[in-house]
């Protein structure tokens, strides 16, 4: 089963401007997958979509067969988003921020209570349940966004940029957070403009620009051709 499937799918804004133009993706379930390209390429507008932000203009999303529109409740239900930006609460706790996703989501009390221990527990938050989320530091407010975004246990993870700023050591924690998710069967959807990390984490890849899929395949049918991801996506970028 594919874990989405984009349609034909566009997006246009007022006045005409086309942020995504006739893009066609599978994701199958259980993969890792990195989505690739410059900025304006139309990664955020599709991102948006997928999560219910913004409608599509044409074509259709389905998230493990559940149209994003038709089905938006039991859609959006399936799928959780951790953002770029820090979009939070700077003065709730790591608890609170939690609790309310999980209220947000209609998960009982005492199932949104036992969710957050494990969660802060698996991030390595206890320490800092309850700091103020404006007090911890950059690399504290990534964990708190991620395990935010795994509080309802969605079956489809987007990560929008997920170490953006934070140090080598920290890259390489959550890296190690994302795989063991990941192995768990929870199909993930990265987009970095780190190469390394894309390199190291995904299993399909796709590059887009300009509004459409312009190469996907395998990590491995990137490493055939001579300089690898790094090549292509350089090639694709300079166009």
């Amino acid at each position: 089963m594919n874990a989405l499937t984009i349609t034909n799918f566009s997006k246009e804004y007022r006045g005409g401007a086309k942020a995504v133009d006739d893009l066609s993706l599978e994701v199958k379930e259980g993969d890792f997958f990195g989505l690739l390209g410059p900025n304006g390429a139309g990664k955020s507008t599709t991102i948006h979509s997928i999560t219910g932000i913004v409608n599509p203009t044409g074509g259709s999303i389905k998230i493990f067969d559940k149209d994003v529109v038709g089905d938006y409740r039991e859609a959006r239900a399936l799928v959780g988003l951790s953002p770029q930006e820090f979009n939070a609460d700077m003065f709730a706790t790591p608890v609170q921020i939690l609790d309310w996703m999980g209220g947000y989501y209609g998960m009982p009390k005492e199932a949104r209570k036992k969710r957050i221990e494990e969660l802060l527990t698996k991030f390595n938050l206890q320490d800092h349940r309850k700091k103020s989320f404006r007090a911890l530091s950059g690399g504290l407010k990534r964990r708190v966004i991620l395990a935010r975004a795994m509080m309802h246990s969605p079956r489809l993870l987007i990560l929008d940029e997920p170490t953006a700023g934070v140090d080598v050591e920290l890259r390489h924690e959550l890296w190690q957070y994302l795989q063991e998710l990941n192995e768990e069967g929870v199909t993930i959807i990265l987009t970095s403009h780190y190469l390394e990390e894309i390199e190291k984490l995904c299993k399909t890849i796709a590059i887009i620009s300009d509004g459409k899929v312009v190469k996907q395949g395998s990590k491995h049918d990137f490493y055939k051709d001579a300089g690898g991801l790094e090549s292509a996506y350089l090639e694709i970028v300079k166009k």
